[in-house]
């Protein structure tokens, strides 16, 4: 998005309960945005209670993986970010947590590599490997916990792809993660 990767310091942001969507659904057009963008990421599904674990223990917390579709009002987050203001009306607004069906971890071991790609409308916009990650699973879980408690059902959107950009009424959006499944998203016309 044009400012420059910093590896020193994760950026997290919140998503309430009501961010939350299934995969298959057709939403609306989310209110107060002209430039709603898509981002596919790979969801980390928390197992086991989490509290300042150390890198080399994370995945122990892992439960399982999804697909994730992290929708983002474009234009409210650039503005707060310009400002210097939180990000949460771009991006905590009711179904911006588009998410697959979530397989078990010992399904797949610890994924850090793979396929992750996403198609609007059958044309691909986002196409790239897990391994690209700026920050890796583990490093992310041990990161957050020393922040938070972290608890079964937590879920963590790990990042994204270069190719995001915006969505429509009427679109329809699909993402693929290897060795994880598929998402699907519609927006209503």
């Amino acid at each position: 998005m044009g400012v420059a990767v910093d590896r020193d310091a994760a950026i997290y942001f919140m998503k309430d309960a009501s961010s939350i969507v299934l995969s298959g659904s057709t939403i609306d057009y989310p209110p107060g945005t002209e430039n709603c963008h898509h981002e596919i990421e790979l969801v980390v599904a928390i197992g086991e209670p989490a509290f300042r674990i150390a890198t080399e223990e994370a995945a122990s917390a892992i439960f399982g993986y999804a697909c994730g579709i992290d929708l983002t009002r474009r234009d409210l987050q650039l503005l707060a970010r310009d400002k210097g203001r939180p990000w949460d009306l771009g991006k905590n607004f009711e179904n911006a947590a588009v998410i697959s069906a979530i397989i078990a971890a010992g399904a797949s071991g610890l994924i850090d590599s793979g396929n992750i790609s996403l198609s609007v409308n059958d044309e691909t916009k986002q196409d790239g490997d897990i391994r690209d990650l700026i920050w890796t699973i583990p490093e992310l879980i041990a990161d957050l916990s020393q922040y938070y408690h972290l608890v079964p059902g937590d879920l963590i959107y790990t990042g994204t792809p270069a190719g995001v950009g915006p969505v429509l009424p009427g679109d329809r959006i699909t993402g693929r993660i290897d060795n994880v499944g598929e998402i699907t998203l519609t927006i209503a016309l």
